[in-house]
């Protein structure tokens, strides 16, 4: 079924204003996916304050070129999706897990990060970057383990002398 005129310009309109305020952008690639799964994607983004989007590929390279971002636009075959937030980094993660128990039906293509064109290869490496609680978690641990050391060290040498 064709889409109207005015149809296209409002969803235009609506990817246009939610690329203005989007940190970063990612292409997904999606096949066979089915409403259940779909939804519990766009649910996992909307808890990370990000948005999912799905639009034909000519309307979603007019909203990409009305921001002029920098770089070459990765290639974008089949269906296409884009997810979207003020967070640069949850709306890749998000994708990323979702992806991993969805593999045939789910991939990043590249993206938008911080203003530039990113390939798969740079939105992967982004997806796998923990998130602000898991680095304050590493952080602790790092800081933790010399202390945890020598305690243990003085419960051994309070051993011997006992």
């Amino acid at each position: 079924m064709a889409i109207t005129k005015a149809t296209k310009e409002r969803i235009l309109g609506d990817a246009v204003d939610a690329l203005k305020d989007a940190g970063s952008v990612v292409f997904v690639h999606f096949k066979g996916l089915p409403n259940k799964e779909n939804e519990q994607l766009r649910k996992a983004l909307f808890d990370n304050q990000a948005g999912f989007k799905v639009m034909k590929k000519t309307l979603l390279r007019r909203a990409l070129d009305a921001r002029s971002y920098e770089g070459d636009m990765p290639a974008l075959d089949g269906e296409i999706a884009i997810a979207y937030g003020t967070d640069l980094i949850a709306p890749a993660r998000e994708v990323h897990e979702f992806a991993k128990t969805h593999k045939d039906q789910v991939s990043i293509v590249g993206g938008v990060f911080d203003g530039k064109y990113m390939s798969q290869t740079e939105m992967m490496e982004i997806a796998t970057i923990p998130s602000i609680q898991g680095l304050r978690g590493m952080f602790v641990n790092i800081i933790n383990s010399p202390i945890q050391g020598f305690v243990s060290v003085l419960g051994q040498i309070a051993e011997k002398k006992a």
